[in-house]
């Protein structure tokens, strides 16, 4: 079994996408790619700010310009934006020569680690755990439809949690390659 040219990682904010992509990155010798930090760095303003300028659906314009964009590079490991998901006209370029991973997390993991971060514009209200159960309601299903895995992520470490993807993306022994086989698209 060879490696997919690119891994998708999908999920709320919180889940870990960036910080388990990168070190995803460095363990299968791929490229890490951010969506959101790429956006940030082209329009040369951070995404609150973008979002007060233009509105989500001006950042979700670009959101998309970027998938299309980088749904061609290979040998990445692609974090998206939590959002990413709610444009249908984006699922194909999500899948596209893929595999999705939805790093899967409850509510209270997400409340505990976005708490104290100002660069989540969504968040920005007097209930943020209100928004994340609306939001969660709402993408799940999306994160669900498109994942070729979903890898629960709450008490667990980044080191751990890579080391299982790994292990379900490229099984090296026969072993391995049968458990992945009986497993099929288990929840991990």
């Amino acid at each position: 079994m060879s490696l997919p040219k690119r891994i998708v990682l999908v999920g709320p904010m919180g889940a870990g996408k960036s910080t388990i992509g990168r070190m995803l990155a460095r363990e299968l010798g791929y490229r890490f790619l951010d969506s959101d930090r790429i956006i940030e760095e082209r329009c040369g303003a951070n995404i609150p700010w973008i979002f007060d300028v233009e509105g989500e659906d001006g950042f979700r314009q670009r959101e998309t310009a970027m998938l299309d964009e980088l749904s061609a590079e290979s040998g990445t490991v692609l974090a998206t934006g939590g959002g990413a998901v709610m444009r249908p006209e984006n699922h194909p370029m999500l899948k596209k020569d893929s595999v999705v991973v939805y790093l899967r997390t409850s509510i209270e993991q997400q409340v505990e680690r976005t708490c104290k971060d100002r660069n989540r514009p969504l968040l920005q209200s007097d209930d943020p755990e209100g928004v994340l159960r609306r939001l969660f309601a709402v993408r799940d299903p999306l994160y669900t439809e498109l994942a070729d895995i979903i890898m629960h992520t709450d008490r667990k470490s980044p080191r751990l949690v890579v080391r299982q993807l790994v292990n379900r993306i490229n099984p090296k022994t026969p072993r391995q390659q049968r458990q992945v086989r009986k497993e099929g698209r288990n929840h991990v």
